[in-house]
């Protein structure tokens, strides 16, 4: 059974990602008539025709500033925990994971009550908010005297992450066109993409004169971005408050943050350890309570009609799988040039680049793709891409020369990863675009759980299957790549259930029944 993705019909206006309805607009089907819930925003909507916001380019900006500063932080730090070590030494490895620790489970727990938080109290005031205290937290871990205090600094940095992330596409969105909503969500994705690409490479030149600079360098970027946010950012009327759902809030949390948190603790626990078996069992529990409290409370912290909205489960399931393979690439490349052909940090950093690279490029002409064969294709390209990615390097990554294998064994997978994800991860992304204004910023924070919580299980299975051997070896890493491969394939499922409203995929008139 497919799930449509919504086309404009009879407008010739292209379908797919890149034409997602007016968000501000109500959409005209039964269900959306029946709708009882917040007033959306009353802004004017700056997609009119004929009247494209001319700000939209600098709202995309600084939404994706905060973007990159977000995912920088949780990947540049991993490569400077010898240098913080040492200054905090004696720090046993353990305590030390928590510099990262602290920011993921908080960052991915938190995303789904920020995003909700952020539709009804204004999603400009909680994205300056957000902003204002990543900086102060980046200069309060760039100042840390302990370890101790340099984790809690990481706390409040995973705390204002998970404001700024959901909010962030949010506000930028609504500010396009639909015919140019694919393109700067290409961008946006872009923008996280070389963040994480080039987290190893920044972290590793920054630890390499002081470890604090890491952090210290957000400072200005934070100031530079809330003084234009001041002014560039569009106002929005704020929807009827309501009350918090504080059980299903609380339901949330615990579940985010239990299955979040066995991932990133199973490789030191024991995956099938008492410790991780326990802390899943509690996040199984509060998933199941979650599920029938939403579906039972008046106005549940995530309402079940995101998932009713026409190619938003798909997406969310899609980037779940797709970030399962992701993180599961990434960390077995890292290892292949570090572990088996020995090289430096820093070059191994170097060598991860046409990925981020391709992305780039790729980003940038994805809304013209979506345009002319549709949003189900485009996907389903980027996600058969990503799996050929990882078979590439099952069958030809060994343990030989790395000046002599990495040109001809190595690089063409990269450059295949870079073309999936610039494919792939725009047009399910674009499916927060699919939902009423009043919930843009909610669907997102459920996106970025799904990225947050693939991401963390990818590497879990990842070091699972190697064994968490320090240097696993080609034969290691095959098996990660084997089920990098068989994610990806799932995700290419997903995908395969996106289409237009119309019920065709195409170019300018796929939105039309013809």
């Amino acid at each position: 059974m497919t799930t449509p993705l919504p086309g404009r019909q009879g407008t010739g206006t292209p379908a797919g990602a890149c034409d997602l309805h007016d968000p501000s607009t109500p959409r005209p089907d039964a269900s959306q008539a029946r709708d009882t819930s917040p007033a959306p925003d009353t802004s004017p909507a700056p997609d009119a025709p004929g009247a494209p916001d001319p700000r939209r380019w600098l709202v995309l900006a600084i939404a994706s500033a905060a973007q990159f500063l977000a995912v920088l932080d949780l990947l540049a730090v991993t490569i400077a925990f010898p240098e913080i070590g040492r200054d905090f030494a004696p720090a046993p490895a353990s305590a030390l994971s928590w510099v990262l620790n602290g920011y993921t489970i908080v960052l991915a727990a938190l995303l789904v009550p920020a995003g909700r938080i952020a539709d009804e109290a204004g999603r400009r005031r909680c994205f300056l908010i957000g902003m204002v205290l990543f900086g102060l937290a980046s200069a309060a871990c760039g100042a840390a005297p302990t370890l101790t205090l340099l984790i809690a600094a990481r706390v409040v940095q995973g705390v204002a992450a998970a404001v700024l992330i959901p909010t962030s596409l949010s506000l930028a969105l609504p500010a396009f066109p639909p015919h140019e909503r694919a393109t700067a969500v290409g961008a946006w994705t872009a923008v996280s993409a070389v963040a994480a690409g080039s987290g190893p490479v920044i972290g590793g030149l920054l630890a390499a004169s002081d470890w604090r600079l890491i952090f210290l360098i957000n400072v200005p970027v934070v100031l530079l971005a809330v003084g234009a946010g001041v002014r560039l950012l569009p106002r929005s009327v704020r929807g009827e408050r309501h009350a918090l759902d504080l059980p299903g809030t609380g339901l949330v949390l615990v579940c985010i943050g239990a299955w979040v948190t066995a991932c990133v603790q199973a490789p030191e626990w024991g995956f099938a350890g008492p410790a991780t078996l326990a802390v899943l069992a509690v996040g199984v529990v509060a998933g199941a309570l979650g599920v029938r409290h939403v579906r039972r409370a008046a106005e549940p912290v995530v309402d079940p009609a995101l998932f009713r909205t026409p190619g938003f489960t798909a997406a969310t399931l899609g980037l779940l799988s797709y970030f399962v393979a992701y993180s599961a690439m990434t960390l077995g490349a890292s290892l292949l040039f570090t572990d088996v052909w020995h090289y430096s940090v820093r070059t191994a950093g170097l060598a991860l680049a046409p990925w981020p690279v391709t992305v780039l490029v790729v980003s940038a002409l994805s809304g013209r793709l979506v345009a002319a064969i549709g949003a189900r294709t485009t996907s389903v390209i980027g996600g058969l891409s990503f799996v050929a990615a990882a078979l590439w390097w099952l069958v030809l990554a060994d343990d030989g020369s790395a000046g002599t294998h990495y040109a001809a064994h190595f690089l063409p997978g990269l450059i295949l990863a870079g073309l999936g994800t610039g494919l792939y991860q725009p047009v399910m992304f674009a499916a927060t675009g699919l939902l009423p204004s009043h919930r843009l910023s909610l669907g997102s924070g459920v996106l970025m759980v799904s990225r947050q919580f693939g991401t963390a299980l990818g590497v879990a299975v990842l070091i699972a299957v190697t064994g968490g051997q320090q240097s696993p070896g080609t034969g290691g890493l095959r098996g990660g790549w084997l089920i990098a491969a068989v994610t990806a394939a799932a995700a290419v499922a997903a995908a395969l259930t996106l289409r237009p409203a119309g019920g065709r995929d195409g170019g300018e008139d796929g939105g039309e029944d013809g």
